[in-house]
């Protein structure tokens, strides 16, 4: 074995742009969204291929907006969103913070995403939409949800917090659907440090969030004079009525707006995004064109012929022929330097949180076997191929101490 090295599972990259807007911005005084935002949905939608970026405060508050849009669109409270039960637990969080009931569906255990063949079983005259998530930079088959989607005539809104650089059949994950929720959150390709994203090709969309991730108002320019400057807004008082528009509320709302920092550290990741893909992507592939050498013990995606996986961590299962745990492999990796994490859980039948939905047990055997089986590892920009060389030896060293 060779020397101990760190393997952290994160980091974040600022550039110095980023740092002499973030002076800039502080120095103005105006600190609120404004200018440095909208830059920032511009350039971020330029990015992804999308007409249209709504910047918000969280990934979660992405996926939750995304929702509360379908009820200008007949939707209504307490009706049904169809999602995979394996995802991080904001996923399911924003379906209730929005208003809807999640409806769950074991996923695949090669590709860790919603298994398509299962969700027509679960639709009702209830489900108004379905919200695949890209699990680990993995795309959906997102060709099987659509064509569900237009037949069972529903919205299909993507959850592509982890799936920066994904792409699918030649198109970006997140660009796929009716509307694509990102996070900004630090262990991301693309991050300010905290906040969301969502992008759409449709301009009533994001009217809409404009209008939702600000308490629900009836103004919701994409370019404010009063948050760029000073300046006298003739729309204010057009209406007739004598009121002032920022003090009408068309809907039900969220505090959910991204600040200029923010957009500024944005701005600053997108500059660098290319050069940050590509590192991932290089060590992302170095660790899976070398994995079958742990199987039948050790199970990782893999990437097919019409889809790029977005780099945003290795998962790792321990499978049924293996003759240890997930905690001893974890605990011996750690022990070895290399951070992990868990891969997530099935959100209905192991996190308490949704117990009330009356959810058992057993009743989604993949996503349960990976939430007590699998674990996933950094791939990030401040790594190489050093650091997946050791990881790779440290899984093989571990093999042949604990695999009988």
């Amino acid at each position: 074995m060779s020397r101990k090295m760190k393997v952290p599972f994160g980091t974040i990259s600022i550039p110095e742009k980023s740092k002499a807007m973030i002076s800039e911005i502080l120095g103005s005084r105006r600190v609120s969204s404004g200018k440095y935002v909208r830059i920032f949905e511009k350039t971020f939608a330029k990015l992804l291929g999308a007409k249209e970026a709504v910047a918000v405060s969280s990934g979660t508050d992405a996926d939750a907006l995304a929702l509360a849009v379908l009820y200008d669109f007949g939707a209504r409270r307490g009706e049904e969103v169809i999602l995979p039960a394996l995802s991080f637990v904001s996923t399911g969080n924003a379906v209730l913070h929005a208003g809807f009931t999640p409806v769950f569906v074991d996923v695949e255990p090669k590709t860790l995403n919603i298994d398509v063949g299962r969700i027509e079983e679960v639709i009702t005259e209830k489900t108004r939409a379905i919200m695949p998530v890209h699990l680990m930079g993995k795309p959906a088959d997102m060709d099987a949800i659509n064509g569900i989607a237009r037949r069972r005539r529903l919205y299909v809104i993507e959850d592509a917090a982890e799936a920066y650089g994904a792409m699918y059949k030649g198109k970006a994950a997140g660009t796929l659907a009716d509307l694509g929720a990102f996070s900004l959150y630090v262990a991301h390709i693309v991050t300010s440090v905290e906040g969301g994203v969502v992008i759409t090709d449709k301009e009533e969309f994001s009217d809409i969030l404009r209008s939702l991730r600000s308490h629900g108002r009836a103004c919701k320019c994409k370019r404010c004079v009063l948050n760029l400057s000073q300046n006298y807004c003739p729309k204010r008082f057009e209406s007739g009525t004598g009121r002032d528009i920022r003090f009408v509320f068309e809907r039900i709302g969220y505090s959910s707006k991204m600040n200029e920092m923010e957009a500024a550290v944005g701005l600053g990741s997108i500059q660098l995004f290319h050069e940050i893909l590509g590192k991932r992507r290089r060590n992302l592939l170095h660790v899976l064109s070398r994995f079958d050498r742990f199987r039948p013990y050790l199970e990782t995606i893999s990437e097919g012929p019409e889809e790029q996986i977005g780099p945003h961590a290795i998962p790792i299962i321990v499978q049924e022929a293996a003759s240890f745990t997930r905690d001893e492999l974890a605990g011996y990796m750690e022990s070895r330097g290399i951070e992990t994490r868990t891969l997530f859980s099935s959100m209905p039948t192991q996190c308490a949180g949704f117990r009330f939905l009356g959810y058992r047990e057993g009743q989604f055997p993949n996503a349960e076997y990976i939430g007590n089986h699998g674990i996933h590892i950094g791939v990030h920009q401040d790594l190489g191929l050093e650091e997946m060389d050791y990881v790779l030896a440290t899984l093989d060293r571990f093999l042949e101490i604990h695999q009988r």
